[in-house]
């Protein structure tokens, strides 16, 4: 089975891609995804695509399902990831000023 990224829900859609793929100020790994959906609009294979943005095909395949799942919203990066903070930003802010 070949996978697709699925149309753009309107024309918007398309155009924010478009956008954020040829961006030079926008977040790389945002511009990378972005292109990736839109080499997969010009008919690329996963393969090809991932050659072109230099990844492997998992990645390709992992963000083509997220986009066409959740849209441009898919190709954030997920919040909440990585270990959580062990003190409040108040101690925190303290501890900067004594050190300062």
């Amino acid at each position: 089975m070949v996978l697709r990224a699925r149309p753009g829900r309107d024309e918007g859609e398309q155009a924010v891609v478009h956008r954020l793929a040829a961006a030079r100020k926008a977040p790389k790994v945002l511009v990378e995804r972005c292109l990736m959906v839109e080499l997969s609009w010009d008919g690329w294979l996963v393969p090809q695509i991932a050659d072109e943005v230099r990844c492997s095909q998992k990645t390709v395949r992992r963000w083509l399902h997220r986009f066409n799942r959740s849209g441009l919203e898919g190709l954030e990066d997920l919040g909440g990831q990585g270990r959580k903070r062990r003190i409040t930003e108040a101690e925190r802010s303290r501890i900067i000023a004594m050190v300062k």
